[in-house]
């Protein structure tokens, strides 16, 4: 999507859980397509966010938090959307738990 009717949102999230929640609210409930929403790390760790969350949180035996998880930094999830779609997207993010949301 190039045009000037469009416009890239970016959030950031602390938790896999909380990226994934954003985007399932984007396809599912607001209708964006899926191929427009992108997740990485914000830096160049891999990662599954800054804390323990979902999977993360108990190991096999489910008797304590797992020590592996890749907690090394933050992630970021951009959309691609038209600019009418870009309130309803800013939503989606801050009701998944977004620490940061910006455009360009």
């Amino acid at each position: 999507m190039s045009n000037d009717n469009v416009k890239t949102l970016i959030a950031t999230f602390d938790t896999r859980e909380a990226a994934d929640r954003a985007i399932e609210h984007l396809v599912q409930q607001y209708g964006i397509d899926r191929s427009d929403v992108f997740v990485e790390a914000t830096g160049s760790d891999n990662t599954a966010g800054t804390q323990p969350s979902g999977g993360d949180v108990e190991n096999r035996e489910g008797d304590g938090v797992r020590t592996d998880a890749a907690l090394e930094g933050q992630l970021q999830v951009s959309v691609d959307l038209a600019l009418e779609d870009v309130d309803k997207a800013q939503a989606a993010f801050r009701d998944a738990g977004a620490r940061d949301v910006s455009s360009r």
